[in-house]
């Protein structure tokens, strides 16, 4: 408990000849006035207050192994520059108690470039149109341009969609747009939650009635390799239906 020390008043003491220093004394005494007990009161609040206070983030997330597994993975192999594609997930809780956070973190949408003097060296490999999640609801009636789904956490590269049940299936999809062309490689992973103490993993078991039956443990993770073509596959538009077509535009030619 803090303790009060309540004003009082301040006596000088002044021997004869020395008023210059009396005058110092009188005016040092005015600038340090006594802390009142309200003040020290508001002081002993705001250290309690910001010493760390609360919850840890990870306080509620429980701690141990979820067993996972990747039901469908599709990637398009072969891509081209600023042509949508989509990359969707789905995966499933094979354990027996419901997953606390399912989340998926992808770490190659972007490259690291060392071009010097550059103020950010991230540099996309593919735009994220849209990611996991359901699209927020606007607050007002407006026109959203590019959004990001609901499934975004505080990582940039990870997306989460909740608790989930043992033997249910949540599927994430991510619509993205290529913008730098080559052979590329993108790894993904599951987890169980974002702090940590859940983990999810895949068990597999290897053997047979020669050799012993060994199981293995291990992170619930998967890769993709795109080849992205620096241009765009030709298309038209067709004349007589008004779609896009596969190709270049070939006029009919009249009969003679």
């Amino acid at each position: 408990m803090a303790r009060i020390v309540w004003e009082r008043r301040v006596v000088l003491v002044v021997r004869r000849g020395a008023r210059a220093g009396a005058r110092r004394a009188r005016s040092d005494a005015h600038r340090a006035r006594p802390i009142t007990g309200a003040a020290l009161l508001t002081s002993a609040a705001l250290l309690v207050g910001g010493c760390g206070g609360g919850t840890r983030q990870d306080a509620n997330e429980p701690r141990g192994l979820f067993r996972m597994q990747i039901v469908n993975a599709s990637f398009p192999a072969l891509q081209s520059i600023a042509r949508p594609a989509s990359l969707v997930l789905r995966v499933r809780n094979a354990s027996v108690r419901t997953v606390p956070n399912v989340a998926v973190t992808i770490d190659s949408f972007d490259y690291t470039s060392h071009f010097p003097e550059l103020s950010a060296n991230k540099r996309p490999i593919w735009i994220v149109d849209r990611g996991p999640g359901e699209i927020p609801r606007l607050p007002v009636e407006s026109l959203a341009i590019s959004p990001p789904g609901g499934g975004q956490t505080a990582y940039v590269n990870t997306w989460a969609l909740g608790p989930l049940a043992p033997g249910q299936e949540q599927t994430f999809i991510w619509g993205v747009v290529p913008v730098k062309a080559g052979l590329q490689t993108v790894h993904f992973l599951v987890s169980a939650g974002l702090s940590g103490k859940a983990k999810a993993v895949t068990v597999s078991n290897r053997g047979g009635l020669i050799l012993p039956s060994v199981t293995t443990i291990g992170p619930v993770r998967g890769a993709f390799l795109v080849h992205i073509a620096p241009q765009p596959p030709p298309r038209h538009v067709d004349p007589n239906t008004g779609k896009v077509a596969p190709g270049r535009y070939q006029p009919e030619v009249p009969a003679r």
